[in-house]
């Protein structure tokens, strides 16, 4: 499992503010290991191919080697940092539970501040450069958070797309952001529960950035293609609560393992699933009713507690629970029941009860209604990913918000991989030969010895290349050619 996280940027005293030139700025600021040469290997990108069987043939739009890496990095802790949309974007390495994905996730936001840092240090020193972990500009422009997860090639998408819509237009009553206001010509509100809700236009579909599904078919897998898809979930919001985050893909990982299994034996299919997600964003008290394809109502909680009674139930009959599952149970089961007596209960835990509790007291002190223009500055300032001026961070700091992972461990993380993961080999190659790395991606790294042909190290398992795997080849290649030269060994494993 993975996120990448489109961050919104701007300078401010900066009038022609250029915000794919200011991301370039930002990426290019970042530079460790000598990685700002190695490029992104785009060959084996297929961002039109559908999962419903067909690819588009629209040109693929590849940058050139100067541009890749111009707008590319690609960091020794097996992520990628790189300009998208004219916004700067975080992808974290693999991982393989929510935890540890927690703690990627927040070294991005670390390094974007290390980035921003550097950045301002070669600026005009009247120019401030923001950088905020959200999804809207407040101008009508939504950018994303994207999850991904690895998923089994033979499960039928048809089998996804049943039971996950349910799950994801419910599901942000604990992963919402919190957001002033509607955008997209969206019924008005003073205060909903998600930052996507309003861009979500319709069911299932290819686009990213207009016309945004609420499932997503894109099947680019980045491993072997016969074996794995890679289910590429766009609804999320960019949450700033260690919480939030975890509660968000780690009950992703137990439906999706149901799905798998075929163990969800009730249909609760929604009828006008989109028109029912900005219901759902709407209900500050998670009460009203959701109508099902079968005539029947629920609440977004009680849904929510159907697939919890199913994964309680699959870890009793079907598959022995990883560590970090009696855990993440035990807290979905907590929120639901907090959601369905007082979500404001949650106000240490969930992004948009802290949020919406901010926000109601700053009302309240300065008598403002929610349309006023300082109380939407309140709500970006959450999302502001400076120590001591971010409002989260503000809280993180006096102790006001619970955590999930420790400071120590996010500052490993900036520059150290995941040791589970084939993460592990991309980052040692990164510390240890990137003078003799052309390029690299998710599933490969190219290397040139300057002495014949470039040599491409495939690594299309995503659960080989550990430290558990590499360590002993590692230690007996110190150079990339003793690598090159190990590796065709059946024990090198990658």
């Amino acid at each position: 499992m993975g996120i990448e996280t489109e961050y919104g940027i701007t300078v401010k005293n900066q009038p022609d503010f250029n915000p794919i030139l200011s991301s370039l700025l930002l990426i290019n600021s970042y530079e460790t290991y000598r990685s700002s040469r190695i490029r992104w290997d785009y060959e084996a990108e297929s961002p039109l191919r559908d999962a419903r069987g067909f690819e588009y043939m629209e040109e693929k739009d590849v940058p050139s080697k100067e541009e890749s890496r111009l707008i590319n990095l690609i960091l020794s802790n097996g992520a990628r940092f790189y300009v998208d949309h004219a916004h700067p974007e975080y992808s974290s390495p693999e991982t393989t539970n929510p935890r540890d994905l927690v703690i990627w996730d927040r070294a991005g936001e670390r390094i974007l501040n290390l980035s921003r840092q550097r950045a301002e240090a070669v600026s005009p020193p009247e120019q401030r450069i923001l950088i905020y972990k959200n999804n809207t500009d407040y101008k009508g422009n939504s950018y994303g958070t994207h999850e991904n997860y690895l998923m089994d090639r033979k499960v039928p998408f048809a089998r996804i797309v049943q039971h996950m819509m349910p799950f994801f237009v419910t599901r942000q009553i604990f992963t919402g952001a919190g957001k002033v206001g509607a955008e997209n010509n969206a019924d008005p509100c003073d205060y909903q529960i998600s930052q996507r809700a309003d861009f979500l236009e319709t069911e299932v579909g290819l686009e990213t950035m207009h016309s945004r599904p609420i499932i997503n078919t894109r099947d680019e897998p980045h491993a072997d293609p016969e074996k794995y898809r890679r289910l590429h979930v766009i609804v999320g919001d960019a949450n700033m609560s260690e919480v939030t985050n975890y509660l968000k893909v780690g009950t992703m990982a137990v439906v999706l393992s149901m799905v798998e299994d075929d163990f969800i034996d009730r249909d609760l299919s929604i009828d006008g699933p989109v028109a029912a997600y900005r219901h759902v964003s709407r209900d500050l008290t998670c009460r009203e009713p959701i109508r099902l394809k079968d005539g029947r109502t629920i609440t977004a909680v009680d849904v929510q507690r159907e697939f919890l009674a199913l994964a309680h139930r699959y870890y009793r009959e079907r598959q022995a629970p990883e560590a970090w599952v009696p855990d993440l149970l035990a807290r979905w089961e907590h929120t639901l029941d907090r959601l369905a007596a007082d979500p404001m209960q949650l106000s240490r835990e969930l992004d948009w009860v802290i949020k919406h509790q901010i926000l109601d007291n700053y009302i309240a002190k300065h008598g403002l209604d929610w349309n006023d223009s300082r109380v939407q500055m309140i709500d970006l300032q959450y999302h502001d990913v400076r120590p001591g001026r971010g409002l989260y961070y503000k809280l993180e700091e006096s102790d006001a918000v619970d955590r999930i992972v420790t400071d120590d461990e996010i500052s490993k993380a900036i520059y150290d991989p995941p040791k589970d993961t084939r993460a592990y080999f991309r980052g040692m190659c990164l510390q240890r030969y990137a003078e003799e790395i052309v390029s690299a991606s998710w599933d490969s790294v190219i290397f040139d010895l300057k002495e014949g042909p470039l040599k491409k190290i495939f690594m299309l398992e995503p659960l080989r290349g550990t430290e558990a795997h590499v360590r002993g080849l590692l230690t007996e290649s110190p150079t990339a050619a003793d690598l090159l030269r190990n590796i065709s060994r059946p024990s090198a494993g990658v």
